[in-house]
């Protein structure tokens, strides 16, 4: 039986984000290893600059790590909605939570860009300024969204979808790599915001594979506690009525 190429997709993309923790706790052990017989102190980096790097960071989980996933579970809760207030109230949401990602997102880029030598030499200084020019992006195509059922809806959704898709996908990878990064800049243990950050990726993939179930789940009464009630045979029922 073959399997589908969406449930392939999906589960090619959670095996990538699900080895990356792996990935930074190992790369983490190999540099402090690397560095045990070197000088300690040139790693060391100002109060000033550690604040300016934790901020950044927080800045880039808030946006990419939290409010991004949620804008794109609210937009899924609305499939099925065609119109009226919940629909609304769910585009709203999702409008709102990804305006501020994009804000607060390009409030670490400016940060970055002005606080930080950005010689662009390792990955996580080049995928970040991809990020920044497709969130953008990302954000002018939600504005020139045209209407339903028109002609331009359905390339405008693939490729809004798309697009969300790899800003997202490449969130999470970036989100590891700058704590592969922080680590390498202080020497301190990553492994606990490592874990942490895993068991929200965890969460959310979670939820949003179950979106596309839930529906399934709920007429087979899973969630409701109950299975639907049998139909009465009526022929059985009406001979005995004629019995009686």
């Amino acid at each position: 039986m073959l399997v589908p190429h969406k449930v392939c997709s999906q589960m090619s993309t959670l095996l990538l984000v699900f080895s990356l923790p792996m990935f930074a706790v190992s790369s983490q052990e190999r540099n402090v290893g690397s560095h045990t017989n070197s000088n300690i102190d040139a790693h060391k980096v100002s109060s000033r600059l550690l604040f300016e790097i934790t901020l950044h960071g927080f800045l880039l989980w808030v946006s990419l790590g939290l409010l991004m996933p949620l804008g794109v579970l609210v937009i899924r809760m609305s499939k099925g909605e065609e119109s009226g207030r919940k629909l609304k109230i769910y585009f709203r949401a999702h409008a709102i939570l990804q305006m501020l990602s994009v804000l607060l997102a390009t409030g670490g880029a400016i940060m970055s860009i002005k606080n930080f030598s950005n010689s662009f030499n390792n990955h996580h200084q080049r995928i970040g300024l991809v990020l920044y020019g497709m969130i953008w992006l990302q954000a002018l195509a939600g504005f020139l969204r045209p209407l339903r059922r028109s002609k331009g809806r359905f390339p405008w959704f693939f490729g809004h979808w798309a697009l969300g898709t790899t800003v997202s996908l490449l969130g999470v990878i970036n989100i590891y790599s700058g704590l592969l990064a922080y680590s390498e800049k202080t020497s301190r243990s990553i492994r606990l915001w490592v874990i942490l950050f895993t068991v929200e990726v965890s969460f959310f993939s979670f939820f949003y594979l179950l979106q596309d179930k839930l529906e399934y789940i709920q007429k087979q009464g899973v969630v409701l506690g109950n299975e639907p009630s049998r139909p009465i045979d009526q022929t059985a029922s009406h001979n005995v009525k004629e019995e009686s």
